[in-house]
């Protein structure tokens, strides 16, 4: 935006602290004026058996000869006052808004794209502290996110390079083979194109999480984790996985599909990494003073909290980049995450001592 020049704080509080010098100075002579001046006599008189002269007048001065003596002396005052206050003033806002100079600074090298910059302002807490506190940390937070949306760009390239390059190279060789096998290469197309068109919904449903683009409902966590058992129950059942849900009415608000996907994401996760058979999910809802709670506990390999703290970064996957066929696209629990965030909630990973994750969803409770 364009402005025409105008003066600067600096100016604006330099005048402001001498016109109150000012009005100030003349305040007080007005008090001198009202409550010691007015009783001075306008001419000298006798006190009634005084042996005086009326010309012995010094005891008694006349009002007009102190004016007279006065009034020069006051406007010099007023002018070193007015001075004073201009040079006093303008030293004085520019000790204040020192530190407003820096503020300004980091915010035109954030402006130019240097994130890496903290202003770091020492002292005691006050009101621009606390201003270079506050940007300091939306720096640190702006800084994480373009970095994590910078690795999101960067594996979500690689990860639909991977179909692309794959169907290329099908297409080659079914060009170049003299005898192809036009059934083989057409399953193995659909499976690729399957793949990436799975990658691209995942894709596209965690930028939606991510812009909280949905209208809120109240819903039930708990019907949600029926839902969610039922439709997995096939798979749970073709991996020798036991499914136990549980729990009591879990009543938020939010958006039903964004969190359906969030539970389902969360049980075909706890399915597909778990033991090779005789593993179980367990899933529960509960509710706390102002919250409700999801848990998903399943069992599984040895995870380190190191490994665990990473899950939720997008196509990141707890046994590496694997390719199997219950892989996924890696974007289960980041989409987990992503909703969890869009719905003022928190995501907690934990590792268990036995094998397997323990995943709790705390979501705010609906109002009574």
């Amino acid at each position: 935006m364009v402005r025409a020049p105008g003066p600067s704080v600096r100016l604006k509080l330099a005048l402001s602290y001498a016109g109150f010098l000012m009005v100030a100075a003349v305040l007080l002579l007005a008090a001198v004026w009202l409550f010691l001046l007015r009783y001075v006599p306008d001419r000298a008189f006798l006190i009634p058996g005084s042996t005086d002269t009326p010309t012995n007048n010094g005891v008694f001065p006349v009002r007009s000869n102190l004016l007279h003596v006065f009034a020069p002396r006051a406007a010099l005052v007023l002018a070193f006052l007015l001075v004073f206050g201009l040079v006093g003033g303008w030293l004085l806002a520019g000790r204040v808004l020192a530190p407003l100079n820096r503020v300004t600074e980091a915010t035109r090298l954030a402006a130019t794209g240097s994130l890496r910059h903290r202003i770091r302002l020492p002292g005691r807490a006050d009101e621009f502290r606390e201003l270079a506190d506050a940007f300091d940390t939306m720096l640190a937070r702006l800084e994480a996110h373009v970095d994590e949306q910078r690795r999101f760009a960067a594996n979500a390239s690689h990860e639909l390079r991977t179909p692309l390059a794959t169907t290329k190279a099908l297409l080659d060789v079914a060009r170049t083979d003299p005898d192809p096998d036009v059934a083989g290469i057409v399953d193995r197309l659909h499976a690729v194109n399957t793949r990436a068109i799975e990658l691209t919904e995942a894709l596209l449903l965690l930028s939606r999480a991510d812009q909280r683009s949905f209208t809120r409902e109240p819903v039930d966590l708990s019907l949600l984790a029926e839902e969610a058992t039922e439709t997995l129950l096939p798979l749970a059942e073709r991996h020798g996985i036991t499914l136990e849900t549980s729990g009591a009415v879990a009543p938020t608000t939010g958006s039903p599909a964004l969190l359906l996907q969030l539970t389902v994401n969360l049980v075909h996760n706890a399915i597909v990494h778990n033991l090779p058979e005789g593993g179980t999910v367990r899933i529960d809802t509960r509710t706390r003073p102002g919250v409700v709670l999801l848990t998903v506990d399943n069992t599984g390999e040895q995870l380190s909290p190191h490994l665990v703290a990473t899950l939720t970064e997008p196509f990141q996957r707890g046994t590496g980049r694997i390719r199997t066929d219950h892989a996924g696209v890696g974007l289960g629990l980041a989409i987990v995450h992503s909703i969890t965030r869009a719905h003022d909630g928190t995501l907690t990973l934990t590792p268990r001592p036995g094998g397997g994750l323990h995943i709790t969803v705390e979501l705010p409770a609906a109002a009574a």
